[in-house]
């Protein structure tokens, strides 16, 4: 005989805890159940990731979800403290900077205007404005750049364990074990049943499994455009050190940096094959980084590597955009994935958002409709025009 639960989640890193904690904060009263196959979270996306929060998006969803959470990472070390030990996620509000050539400028100050419509205070910068912020930055070859003075990084490992601690005070029971595949009949979703041959029963279930929830759903003849892509982090230690502390700065190539401490991280969205690819390599600092880096910066030309790691993109190919909300074509069947590099800093807007949908069926927050699976059909894509 199998357990039951009312609502399973599978992946228990920050999106999957994220919902489940907010399901039982407001009020939600019936069994939570998190699976998660991966217990030291070894290969989870969110503590590979580089912890940037922005809302220097472009669409008018993704610049609402931002700035909910940006607010909601201001108040969480209370929010998610537990028997008074503050959940401390080391949130630098850094600013984050897009750098832009004259052909970019024009585009970059329509999404400023679209950003302030919303509140966020976004900012067109001019190279001696840009110096201000970052006073070694070479600007010769710059329009300007859009910046934002709230938005920054943080850690996204201590994120995702707030959640996670949170939500099991609350009462959320968490299996480490994986889910081999989704349990469905005539009627719709049943349950899951583990690698390990156990079968638990639920009428709803939620695929937050990140890289792997395409090929649960491809198990369900569901499938989903999504792929996991390999995005390698580099971190490297500088001869002459910065004079201010640097905002998470995009290059016009796409090459970003920050601080992580005293040292620099730095990444690219490399051409690569989709797959389950952990390994990073110097030649990807030496060869696509440190010649961009050493342009924009002279301070970075000496520059010696740390350490690196890799992590797993979930990448929607059709928009870059998250899929969330009821599969349409089956019953008690829900997504939350496909979110392309921004599932850190969404997670507390769509963790809220997504219980209120399943515990009261709609969207009360924040309506993310513009998300649903249908949209794909339906040809009304979501084209986010910044994607790092």
């Amino acid at each position: 005989m199998g357990k039951r639960s009312d609502i399973i989640i599978i992946g228990g890193s920050v999106m999957g805890s994220s919902i489940a904690y907010h399901l039982l904060k407001d009020g939600f009263t019936g069994e939570v159940t998190v699976f998660e196959k991966d217990r030291l979270y070894e290969f989870s996306s969110t503590p590979r990731s580089a912890g940037g929060i922005r809302q220097l998006f472009t669409t008018d969803i993704n610049i609402q979800i931002s700035r909910y959470s940006l607010k909601k990472y201001l108040s969480f070390p209370e929010d998610m403290a537990v028997d008074g030990e503050r959940a401390e996620i080391d949130f630098k509000q850094r600013g984050y900077l897009f750098l832009g050539h004259q052909e970019s400028r024009n585009q970059l100050e329509n999404q400023m205007i679209k950003q302030q419509r919303y509140g966020v205070p976004s900012q067109f910068l001019l190279p001696d404005e840009l110096k201000e912020i970052i006073p070694e930055l070479t600007t010769d070859d710059l329009a300007g750049g859009l910046y934002c003075a709230e938005d920054g990084y943080l850690d996204p490992y201590s994120v995702m364990q707030g959640y996670i601690k949170k939500a099991k005070q609350l009462g959320v029971r968490y299996v480490y074990e994986g889910v081999d595949h989704i349990l469905t009949d005539r009627n719709g979703v049943t349950g899951v049943q583990l690698g390990n041959g156990e079968t638990y029963y639920a009428p709803r279930v939620i695929n937050c499994a990140g890289p792997w929830a395409p090929l649960l759903s491809k198990k369900l003849n569901l499938p989903l455009p999504i792929v996991p892509l390999k995005r390698q982090v580099i971190q490297f230690d500088i001869a002459d050190p910065l004079l201010k502390e640097l905002p998470l700065t995009i290059d016009p190539t796409g090459v970003y940096f920050r601080h992580e401490g005293k040292e620099i991280i730095s990444g690219f969205s490399e051409k690569v094959k989709p797959g389950y690819d952990f390994r990073w390599t110097r030649a990807f600092f030496e060869e696509q980084l440190w010649p961009v880096l050493a342009q924009r910066i002279k301070n970075f030309e000496r520059a010696k590597i740390t350490g690196g790691w890799a992590g797993l993109y979930s990448h929607n190919t059709l928009d870059q955009n998250a899929i969330i909300g009821p599969h349409p074509k089956l019953t008690g069947y829900y997504l939350a994935c496909g979110f392309s590099g921004h599932g850190m800093q969404q997670a507390p807007a769509v963790g809220k958002c997504l219980a209120e949908l399943l515990v009261t069926g709609s969207y009360q927050t924040l309506d993310l409709s513009p998300l649903r699976f249908e949209r794909f059909e339906e040809n009304d894509l979501v084209i986010e025009n910044a994607v790092v």
